[in-house]
């Protein structure tokens, strides 16, 4: 990002310097086609998940609440461990790049967004089959604080400092985060909550529902992959942003400094060493 002079009024920087380094979007043609495929695999899991996939013989048709409740759920876990892989590729003295770090940052978004439909659409369903929008159940409890827990991770990037910063910080607490992974996935073993059991490892269900609920997992893991190559991109223009806005802000102030001293040395509104009275003031 170049940056040019506007007369005395302030300085700007030229957009075309920007585009020729391609910072001008966060789109490209892979990304474009993964845009469209998505977008076909989401129109299929609609049409399959609700014309195809027959109902459950006890939940009825509440059970096609699956092919999102368990899709969002498992790419939740995979966007949580691509954040603890990336930022211990960051803490890694071989492999310390910022851009291990937006890409866990990025993940870490994308993972909240997919635990947050999580939650909705197990409340949903969870009112249906138990009458109730929650219950402090074990598997329930884990997935709220898990949640929370990524939250406050994302607050935590948003402190103030540096890049190496923010990267040091969140990568530590990313690595103790995806601790709490574990501890979901079997809360249905260890406590026997509410919440039911694991009904793909188990062979509960087959047939249709099964190829749905696996269209769904496709569907979902392009359209996170589309997020985070997006996202990360983003995150990396922001930070562009951020440094060239403190170059802007020290140019700025230099050319302040420069115009505001007389040639002799004397600064404006100052007296001048030798008794010289300021420039427009009495004599």
């Amino acid at each position: 990002m170049s940056i040019t002079a506007t007369g005395t009024s302030g300085l700007t920087a030229s957009p075309s310097d920007g585009q020729r380094h391609g910072l001008s979007g966060t789109g490209t043609t892979f990304t474009r086609w993964l845009g469209v495929v998505t977008l076909v695999g989401i129109a299929w899991l609609v049409f399959f998940g609700l014309f195809v996939s027959p109902p459950d013989q006890i939940q009825r048709d509440s059970v096609r609440m699956m092919y999102i409740h368990v899709p969002t759920a498992w790419l939740a876990y995979l966007a949580f461990i691509v954040t603890a892989v990336s930022s211990a590729a960051y803490l890694w003295k071989r492999t310390r790049s910022l851009t291990w770090d937006r890409i866990a940052g990025a993940s870490a978004e994308i993972g909240v967004l997919f635990m947050a439909f999580t939650l909705v659409t197990g409340s949903l369903w969870g009112s249906v089959s138990w009458g109730t929008y929650w219950v402090w159940d074990a598997r329930l409890t884990t997935t709220a604080f898990l949640f929370v827990t990524y939250i406050g991770y994302l607050a935590v990037r948003r402190l103030g400092g540096s890049h190496e910063a923010r990267a040091r910080r969140s990568s530590v607490m990313a690595l103790l985060a995806v601790l709490e992974i574990p501890l979901v996935h079997y809360s249905v073993k260890w406590w026997r909550p509410l919440h039911q059991g694991e009904t793909v490892a188990d062979r509960t269900i087959d047939g249709l529902m099964l190829f749905s609920l696996f269209v769904g997992l496709i569907t979902f893991t392009l359209l996170y992959v589309w997020l985070l190559l997006h996202k990360q991109r983003q995150l990396a223009l922001e930070d562009a942003v951020e440094d060239h806005g403190l170059d802007l802000a020290l140019v700025e102030r230099r050319r302040e400094a420069s115009t505001t001293t007389r040639p002799g040395g004397a600064s404006f509104g100052v007296a001048a060493p030798g008794g010289a009275a300021p420039e427009g003031g009495a004599a």
